[in-house]
């Protein structure tokens, strides 16, 4: 080698993360040119549950790929060789989610069987309310949940209700369901911190009966008065719906 001339360093190899592992070839040891163990696997259940738990405690939003794999302690590369995007974290948060409550045994009456399936659903998803932090998007859901549409839409139908009708059915009853958990949610939370989320009623004063006399003569019962039986209130909106079906012929 000529004077003067540097000796080139031949890189170290490389970890998964992309850090250069310290060179031990010629060591003493007997560990020349041996590199780092593989990353170890990633547990695909701690993903979802990690994903859920985000959800439950700070809303969709704060579900990212590089925040899950913070939290289960791997890398964000790395977690995407099991999952490909957040979208399909999201479908696997739901996955298995309708098989909490096991499928009820349902009546033979189209009717009955309608009220029964509906009050399957909102009992299934207010035991597990993060749920609702999921579905707001309104492009994913467990595919094993889908068995309750097909029985609602096919009880329509048999009760002489027209296509669309039947489809309009469905979702006139997932509307209830889901708009009943959602405000009920908040009822809760306004309840927690009272000072924070007033109801609209403690914004009423005497001055307001002129406009608003029936709200206002309720306002102090209002609480009182909002409680209702979700499976009365499901049968109602299913024999209004069912009301309009095709006459016999």
């Amino acid at each position: 080698m000529a004077d003067g001339e540097k000796k080139k360093r031949t890189p170290g190899p490389i970890d998964p993360d992309n850090r250069e592992v310290p060179d031990r070839r010629g060591a003493p040891d007997g560990t020349a040119g041996r590199r780092r163990g593989r990353p170890r696997r990633l547990d695909p259940q701690a993903i979802v549950a990690t994903a859920r738990r985000i959800i439950d405690e700070e809303g969709v939003d704060a579900l990212s790929m590089r925040r899950v794999a913070r939290e289960v302690g791997s890398t964000p590369m790395a977690l995407y060789t099991y999952v490909r995007d957040k979208d399909e974290l999201l479908l696997l948060t739901l996955a298995g989610t309708s098989t909490a409550l096991p499928r009820p045994q349902l009546p033979e009456d189209p009717r009955d069987r309608m009220i029964a399936v509906a009050v399957h659903m909102h009992g299934l998803i207010r035991r597990m309310p993060w749920v609702l932090k999921v579905l707001v998007r309104g492009d994913v859901t467990d595919k094993k949940a889908l068995w309750m549409a097909e029985e609602i839409i096919e009880c329509a139908l048999a009760r002489g209700l027209g296509e669309a009708q039947a489809v309009h059915a469905y979702r006139t009853l997932w509307h209830f369901v889901y708009g009943d958990l959602v405000f009920t949610a908040a009822r809760d939370q306004r309840a927690a911190e009272p000072d924070r989320r007033p109801s609209f009623t403690a914004l009423l004063t005497g001055q307001d009966a002129a406009e608003l006399p029936r709200l206002t003569e309720l306002a102090p019962r209002w609480e009182e008065l909002q409680r209702y039986d979700v499976e009365e209130q499901l049968t109602a909106i299913v024999d209004g719906l069912l009301s309009r079906a095709r006459p016999p012929r």
